[in-house]
């Protein structure tokens, strides 16, 4: 099991966290990570688009001439694909592009996503943060003295804490998270992950065994 320093807001050690190999110990398995980015894309589509099909256009009705002896081309509708605003041929009309993933995969890819991230040393654990009321200076200074100020960082949280979050939504590059919130694409596409101790603690609890 990887033993990771745990600091405190001014970036000075108070110990170490032996951190469970089921969740910060895993060795990289790229299939699974892209497996669960493409379900977690996947599911944020809403498939809302759509094209008007030959039926759904203005107009028809009335056949536009007889059929014969007029020297032009057969027809029945100006609604038809091939005339101008006529409907369109087999284009994308609303659909659903979510799929699931069983449990155990889920867990098992939220856990390489964790193992990948501290075997590239970008995980820092901190004992506690919490703020006395809603202040952006105040987190900035935290993120200043811990060096991560200005990068691309996830905050993980045990629970929801509204100081924290209205603290931080203003700082650009900054995401806040509740550790039940988590999922392999928000974890993977930020450079940094700050978690408490509390955090680490409650991510253990629903480890895959």
């Amino acid at each position: 099991m990887p033993d990771i320093a745990v600091k405190d807001i001014n970036n000075k050690e108070t110990g170490t966290v032996t951190l469970p190999d089921q969740v910060f110990g895993l060795t990289r398995r790229e299939d699974i990570l892209h497996g669960s980015v493409v379900n977690y894309l996947a599911n944020q589509r809403q498939g809302t688009h759509a094209t008007k099909t030959k039926g759904l256009v203005s107009g028809g009705g009335k056949k536009p001439w007889k059929q014969k002896h007029t020297g032009r081309a057969r027809t029945g509708s100006n609604r038809s694909p091939l005339w101008r605003k006529g409907g369109t041929i087999f284009g994308p009309q609303p659909r659903d592009y979510s799929f699931g993933l069983p449990k155990k995969f889920k867990k098992r890819a939220l856990a390489e996503a964790m193992s990948a991230k501290l075997s590239d040393g970008e995980i820092t654990i901190i004992e506690t943060l919490a703020l006395e009321k809603p202040k952006t200076k105040s987190m900035v200074e935290v993120l200043k003295n811990l060096g991560l100020e200005g990068k691309s960082l996830l905050l993980v949280l045990p629970a929801k804490d509204e100081n924290i979050i209205l603290s931080s939504r203003n700082i650009p590059g900054l995401k806040v998270a509740r550790v039940s919130d988590l999922n392999p694409y928000l974890i993977l596409t930020h450079d940094m992950i700050l978690m408490t101790k509390d955090a680490v603690n409650a991510m253990t609890e629903g480890c895959p065994r």
